[in-house]
């Protein structure tokens, strides 16, 4: 999407700062900074607008070859309405868009072009349209196919859809996962009613029911992974096998399967875009073959430089900037 920022209450009008946003392009962004080879795959209108979400990302190295022009329906737009200091108000202007006339042959163009170790959804591209609906659905068989890992950031947006709504659609989505990212207010969307309301037993049903992983976002307090116990006989690689690795932590249950990383405390600017950088930073760790603890470690990190910069993707660091963090207050980098 296009993404205009204002000064203010929108109602009063003043300046707008215009961008680009949007989840997936979030953590594209976020993971080419960090050196991996990555593929946009989307919709945008054959106008302006569309130009400036395409132009941006290539100029941030993502490849968009397998973007789709649409030349009947506008780019998206989305307005950010900062209105107290810790409080922003977002305003959608999706429906009709490119977007949400993404269509299942696109995908299919996609994987036949390249088959991706990683495919990265979210639950915000099916609340768009049934069209986009059945296209994301599409898009998570085809990576069954091909043995892709799926990641699936919930991403709820209630003014796009209800939550009933996004719960059958999720719960439907669920055998298809191998690592789910959620806030803990997002688990029980992904869960059939009557499950536990605690958020370590509801990460372990879905554990249970198959997903790989869980790995929920906490804001400020960090964020905390569920993987399946280690397994004697695990074949090397897999999720329980890493972790079974990695030195026991006080955080560890007794099962052995929960891993918490604290937050990086940082002076808060823009909280936009956090989840979003976190998810980046987990995925780039995982690509590289780290641990459950490494990726963690990394995905607090590029979401504390989101917090600590403003804009959705502006501040997501390069490989060579993640250290930057530890450095003292007042250091000039010379």
């Amino acid at each position: 999407m296009v993404a205009l920022r204002g000064s203010g209450p929108l109602k009063l009008g003043g300046t707008m700062n215009v961008s680009i946003a949007g989840a997936e392009s979030n953590v594209a962004i976020g993971l080419a900074r960090l050196g991996h080879t990555v593929r946009w795959v989307g919709a945008v209108g054959d106008d302006e607008a569309g130009e400036l979400v395409l132009r941006t990302l290539r100029a941030e190295s993502v490849d968009v070859s397998g973007a789709w022009k649409d030349a009947g329906a506008p780019t998206g737009l989305i307005l950010f309405e900062p209105r107290l200091p810790d409080l922003t108000r977002v305003h959608y202007y999706r429906a009709g868009s490119a977007g949400s006339r993404l269509t299942p042959d696109v995908l299919d163009r996609a994987f036949a072009t390249a088959v991706p170790r990683v495919l990265h959804l979210t639950g915000i591209t099916p609340a768009l349209s049934p069209t986009a609906r059945a296209a994301s659905t599409h898009a998570l068989r085809l990576a069954h196919d091909h043995g892709t890992l799926v990641c699936l950031d919930v991403n709820h947006r209630a003014r796009l859809w209800a939550a009933d709504q996004a719960s059958a659609v999720l719960q439907d989505w669920m055998p298809y996962v191998d690592l789910l990212i959620a806030s803990a207010d997002e688990l029980p969307l992904c869960l059939p009613p009557g499950s536990p309301t605690d958020t370590g037993a509801q990460a372990r049903a879905l554990l249970s029911a198959g997903v790989q992983e869980v790995t929920v976002k906490l804001g400020s307090a960090g964020a905390t992974s569920y993987t399946r116990p280690f397994r004697p006989g695990a074949p090397a690689g897999s999720t329980s096998d890493t972790h079974s690795a990695e030195a026991p932590s006080d955080a560890q249950d007794a099962g052995g399967d929960a891993l918490h990383q604290p937050a990086v405390a940082v002076r808060a600017v823009d909280a936009v875009g956090a989840g979003d950088a976190f998810v980046a930073g987990y995925l780039s760790a995982l690509l590289d073959g780290e641990g459950v603890a490494g990726r963690l470690e990394r995905g607090v990190t590029t979401g504390a430089f989101a917090v600590a910069s403003p804009g959705d993707w502006e501040g997501a660091p390069t490989r060579a900037e993640l250290n930057l963090l530890g450095a003292p207050p007042g250091t000039v980098v010379r």
